[in-house]
This record gives structure tokens, sequence and C-alpha cells, in this order.
């Protein structure tokens, strides 16, 4: 089984509720709901045998933090679970923790608990659980045929920054507080197959401009940039009322790019490239199995 049918799997089981987005949403108080998300990294996947392991912490908390901010909230509270060789020295342990410890300082979350067991290979999984108010909830599911499709910062860094990437808290927050956003989900897995994520769960269509996908300096081509996944920058939409009052904040503060909009479910997800013509943007990105 791939590993994107068996996510369509496991959500269509009765006790499994709250798939389909980057966090569960939990009834918590009058005025917000509670958000959970977990994410792991491995050894092998998501970094090198060499990578440090301070930036292992950091990367562990922070994809979890996107998360949490592609649903317009706020994180609060951590489980750490960590699987370390028997081999490696105390010291690779608590460089780990003071990753994590510094992701969490910086974005006011507070580490309540976790386990440690012996493992073959490295492995972090972070627990996350946050709060956004109810008015300010962003789903994958809210695209409206007409919005235009925004993109923070540049594509193509994940192989350079992945370890040591800045979640995009702020921005999440500076633009749900101050525009009415309809859609959100963080680039985890390449803008390809994320922008086919927010289409699918709308029913609806999008299209984007090859021309208009802000790319890094140290992107790889196109091609590989939009499929390769761990940018953990935010794809939104919004209606073209609100594009207009956000296009006016485009800028340092807002470093943000327009690159399309979402159309009717029966064109498709395509890609303008340059020459003008069409093409299918498959959703192909980076996949588990």
């Amino acid at each position: 089984m791939k590993e994107l049918k068996f996510i369509k799997y496991i959500s269509k089981r009765p006790l499994f509720k709250g798939i389909g987005d980057d966090c569960a949403v939990l009834n918590y108080k009058k005025d917000k709901y509670l958000l959970a998300t977990t994410d792991m990294i491995v050894e092998g996947v998501h970094f090198m045998k060499n990578a440090l392991p301070y930036q292992i912490g950091w990367k562990a908390m922070a994809v979890n933090i996107s998360d949490i901010a592609s649903m317009g909230g706020v994180p609060k509270h951590a489980l750490i679970s960590v699987g370390i060789p028997r081999k490696k020295p105390m010291r690779y342990l608590l460089d780990i923790a003071k990753g994590v410890e510094a992701a969490a300082r910086k974005f006011r979350i507070t580490i309540i608990g976790g386990d440690t067991n012996a493992s073959a290979k490295t492995v972090v999984n972070v627990a996350l659980m946050g709060e956004v108010e109810k008015r300010l909830l962003l789903r994958r599911s809210g695209a409206r045929t007409g919005d235009l499709i925004f993109v923070t910062g540049a594509l193509g860094e994940g192989k350079r920054k992945h370890l040591t990437f800045i979640p995009r808290l702020h921005e999440a927050r500076f633009l749900t507080k101050r525009f009415k956003v309809n859609s959100m989900i963080d680039l985890s897995d390449g803008l390809a197959m994320d922008l086919n994520r927010i289409a699918d769960s709308s029913g609806t269509g999008a299209r984007v401009c090859e021309s208009l996908i802000p790319l890094s300096e140290h992107s790889d081509p196109l091609d590989k940039a939009i499929e390769a996944g761990e940018d953990f920058e935010l794809l939104f939409t919004a209606s073209i009322k609100e594009s207009r009052k956000i296009i006016k904040r485009m800028g340092e503060d807002l470093p943000i790019t327009l690159i399309g909009e979402i159309v009717a479910k029966k064109y498709g997800v395509k890609i303008i490239e340059e020459s003008g013509k069409e093409k299918t943007l498959k959703s192909e990105g980076f996949r588990h199995f």
C-alpha cells in the first residue's frame, strides 16, 4: 500500500477524526479550538547520519510548529520521544535536547514530557499541542473558485536549510489576524503535491504561472524545486477582495508572492509554462513509501 492510499484508508475508519489537515482540530474552549499534531524525523530519511544533533532537535520541533502555523494557530505544549543507538555518547542526546529546547524557547512552547528508547537509528518524534481562535482557523479545504494563490518566501532551498529553517508562525498569524485567508498548507512535500492537496480537499482546480514561482538562488531547476519538498513555506489562498489588501502589505514584513488562482475543479491543477502552454501539475513530491 502506498503512503497516500494508506492515509486515505485510515481517514475513513470510524476511530480516526481530523485526518486530512496539518493538525487535528478538537473542541476546547468557547472561542478556541485545540490543535494537535505529531511528526517523526528519522535518520536516513529526514536527516543524514552526519547531521549535527542540535540541528536534528531543532528540526524535530520546527516541523511541528510549521503544522500549527498552517492552521492559523499558536503552539503551546510538546511531548518529545527519542530513539538513540546505544553506542552514541551522552553528549549526542544532550545536543538533540538543546536543539529542541532552543526552538521551544523561541516560540514559547512548554515541554511537558516524553520518552526515550534504544534504537538502531536516531529517531525523534514530537507531539505538539496548540490553540487557535475559532474565527481564525485555517484548513486545506477552504479554497474557493476565484481565490488567488500565494506562497511565502522562496522555494527550492529544502536541501540546504531543512535542518535550520524558521517556521513561518509569525507570517501565518500576521495574515490570519489582518486578512480573511480561505485556505492554507505548509509546503513539506513540495508545491506540486501540496497544491493538489488544497485543490482535492476544496473540490477545486488550480492554475499557477511558472514565471511567478519564487525560486531561491540556491534552487534546483523549477521542476525539481516544486517537487523536492522540505521548504516549509506557507501556501495559501484568499478572495480577490482580500488579496488586494494583502498585496498592499507585501514586502519585508510579509515576504509573499502571488503565483496563481483557484479555478473550477473541471480544469484540474495546471502550471502555465513561460511559453504559455498549460501542463498538468501532477501530485508528485516527497513520499515515504
